[in-house]
């Protein structure tokens, strides 16, 4: 017989709003006390102190508009988060600061969530959906100097990028970017030559999220479809269905692949997380506690196994931390 689900080892409460976004950072000097933070929709970024389970700084920036992504660059100080205010700023939290260093206007209106990719030491770029409704703008931080716009052919009709991952194979190759569009398709970038690699349809519907393995060269990716579709990326650099998934319920928000590369994570609109093995997509564990839809999942790089956590994100205003390695 199966175990059942665990419950969540705590629940975060205190947002106040919906939960858009979350994202872990074990620098610092104490690796295993992580540090969290969440975005919600009344424009706050909280950053969470999880042995105490409250919050120990409101970061506000977004002129109270929903947070939708946040990331720290290079250490638990510095912080990149984006908006429905169509602004991707970067903090300095060190010393207790909580003030905005720099922003970027993306004049960009719809909630595609940016993606970061360090380059070099104290390089990034970030991807961002542009001003043009099909257009894809990649910058290099902190400069913020322009890489590249990504722009589909004529006629090419993919509506707008709903979601990104950069990504490369190792510190010297060429970044490459993933990018879902509203018509379903999954689309490979190639970004010094501002062209596209390969394309494929994975969905019916919009991509509301992907996530890509690069050592495997395989991601999967969700809609608002009973769909999970996994593909892989061949030498040639093309994009081929490798096998899809049939969900009970419809809706997936985010998928996430734990560092690990051993299991994923996916946030339903149906308020459940669910858990598959990556290597074959089995089912492991559906998590039911949210009483809403679930809208973001993110787990914790610890470098100790059996304290990586799960951390949900949900529209009923909760955080909810799982510990499901054992």
């Amino acid at each position: 017989m199966a175990l059942p689900p665990p419950d969540p080892q705590f629940v975060l409460r205190g947002t106040s709003a919906a939960v858009h976004t979350l994202h872990f950072s074990c620098g610092g000097q104490e690796p295993d006390i992580p540090t969290l933070f969440s975005g919600s929709e009344n424009g706050f970024i909280h950053v969470w102190n999880l042995k105490t389970h409250r919050v120990d700084t409101e970061l506000d920036g977004h002129g109270r508009k929903s947070v939708y992504y946040v990331e720290t660059i290079g250490s638990k100080n510095r912080l990149l988060s984006q908006g429905r205010d169509q602004r991707i700023c970067l903090w300095d939290l060190a010393e207790g600061r909580t003030s905005v260093t720099d922003s970027v206007f993306t004049e960009n209106v719809g909630f595609c969530r940016c993606s970061l990719l360090k380059v070099a030491q104290g390089r990034w770029l970030v991807a961002m959906a542009a001003k043009a409704l099909e257009e894809v703008q990649v910058l290099e931080l902190p400069s913020k100097t322009s890489v590249c716009t990504l722009k589909p052919e004529v006629g090419a009709k993919l509506g707008m990028p709903m979601c990104l991952k950069l990504w490369q194979l190792n510190c010297g190759s060429q970044p490459l970017l993933l990018a879902g569009y509203e018509d379903g398709s999954v689309v490979l970038w190639n970004l010094s030559m501002g062209k596209v690699l390969s394309q494929l349809v994975c969905h019916q519907e919009p991509v509301m999220s992907l996530d890509f393995d690069a050592e495997k060269a395989k991601g999967i990716s969700g809609s608002s479809e009973k769909v999970l579709s996994i593909w892989s990326l061949n030498e040639q650099q093309n994009l081929q269905v490798y096998k899809t998934h049939k969900l009970v319920n419809a809706g997936i928000s985010d998928i996430t692949i734990r560092p690990d590369k051993k299991i994923l994570a996916t946030a339903g609109w149906d308020h459940r997380i669910r858990i598959f093995g990556w290597k074959k997509l089995k089912p492991l564990a559906v998590l039911d506690y949210h009483t809403a839809t679930v809208h973001c999942v993110s787990f914790s790089d610890h470098k100790n196994p059996s304290e990586r956590l799960l951390a949900a994100g949900s529209k009923d205003h909760r955080i909810s931390i799982w510990s499901i390695y054992t």
